[in-house]
């Protein structure tokens, strides 16, 4: 999938590719405002806000670096039966942003098209899951203290100025769930300065970093941060455990008296560590993930005339004589050959109109609808794709 964000990113990074992801601090600035503006706004995202029923912690205010108690902007809406619905209380929460505050908005993604997208893309891209997390700064309100997040993250700054200062790692590549705490800051600082509206920053895992507007007076920052969680290691042998309980030597109880079958138990091991190296981890990783969230097509509610490609990553196609497989999100397709170019087409992750679209293209989109590797493409997703990513020639 060609995404404009995608090509912003790569040319204000210098990168050719997702195979610098995670590797060194780099930072650097687009040169396409009408781009910046497109993927997010201030006043769209208060829109998200004030339309939909969130709850921390998928919605946190904060100021003086302090989490604001979510029941002085927030509010229970009744209705005439007295159903009660938590909504975030707009006025309360322009109040705090007018003395200066920090919302946050995680999984943005989950709510705005756009959002939903752009993430779509970068997971083609890394092949790796992604969401993206919205922060909103006014005036001199601080951010959160230093910290470090346990995956790598492109950060575009969309709106405003915010300072921020980044350090090396204290841990090499330190997780979630580690053997250390890694709760000593490194001193050692890589860089500092303001990040203004168009710029672009990789933080790769680990590094500490910390953003505020204290200082800067009046005024406003809004950036979007992709996280990017990449598969390790621990990733692996954590699979490889669901492997093995396939095998009756795994399932035994160990001998804590006598110790005996210890030596069969560790060349079991050893056998399994050959036969599904990581390189089948990470295809099977890709297959393990569910089918996204969208809207179903119902033919009551009107004809099938636009799809797109929804899956979280690309779908492999592959030719074997006379077929053709489709395999995506633990689903495998088998059609015959001559829908390999409708399945190029429609699998591409461009939207595709079908109205002008030649019967056999028609044909594959239903079957591929049906199945749910494509989505009917409403107005609101659409709009997600509007000037972003081209639509796939018909």
């Amino acid at each position: 999938m060609e995404h404009r964000l995608i090509s912003a990113i790569e040319a204000a990074l210098g990168w050719s590719g997702a195979e610098e992801l995670g590797k060194d601090f780099v930072r650097g600035s687009m040169d396409d405002p009408a781009l910046v503006s497109r993927i997010m706004t201030p006043n769209r995202l208060l829109d998200v806000a004030m339309r939909r029923s969130l709850n921390r912690p998928q919605f946190r205010c904060f100021q003086k670096s302090e989490e604001v108690h979510p029941a002085i902007y927030y509010t229970d809406s009744v209705s005439p039966r007295g159903q009660s619905i938590s909504m975030v209380n707009m006025r309360s929460l322009g109040r705090l942003l007018g003395e200066g505050a920090t919302v946050i908005m995680d999984q943005a993604n989950v709510f705005d098209p756009t959002m939903e997208v752009a993430c779509r893309a970068l997971q083609w891209w890394s092949r790796e899951r992604v969401q993206v997390n919205a922060y909103l700064t006014t005036n001199d309100a601080s951010g959160f203290p230093l910290h470090w997040d346990d995956h790598d993250v492109v950060i575009v700054q969309l709106t405003g100025e915010k300072e921020w200062e980044v350090r090396a790692t204290s841990r090499a590549v330190p997780m979630y769930r580690d053997a250390d705490p890694n709760s000593t800051p490194s001193e050692e600082i890589i860089w500092s300065g303001l990040m203004r509206t168009g710029d672009v920053m990789h933080i790769p895992r680990g590094h500490w970093h910390q953003a505020t507007r204290t200082g800067s007076g009046s005024g406003k920052s809004l950036h979007v941060t992709f996280g990017i969680t990449k598969r390790t290691g621990a990733s692996w042998l954590a699979w490889l455990g669901d492997w093995c309980r396939e095998r009756e030597i795994f399932r035994h109880d160990l001998d804590r008296r006598r110790g005996t079958g210890t030596d069969a138990l560790t060349e079991a091991a050893a056998q399994l560590v050959s036969e599904r190296p990581p390189a089948d981890f990470l295809a099977a990783y890709e297959q393990a993930t569910t089918l996204p969230r969208h809207v179903p097509f119902l033919d009551i509610l009107g004809s099938l005339d636009a799809v797109v490609c929804t899956t979280h990553f690309p779908p492999q196609i592959q030719k074997h004589g006379e077929t053709v497989d489709v395999v995506a999100s633990g689903k495998k397709l088998t059609l015959a050959a001559k829908a390999l170019p409708a399945l190029r087409l429609l699998l591409s992750g461009r939207p595709v109109e079908l109205e002008q679209a030649a019967a056999e293209v028609t044909e594959v989109a239903e079957i591929l609808v049906e199945e749910e590797l494509c989505a009917v493409l409403t107005p609101e997703l659409f709009s997600g794709y509007t000037g972003l990513v081209t639509n796939a020639g018909s």
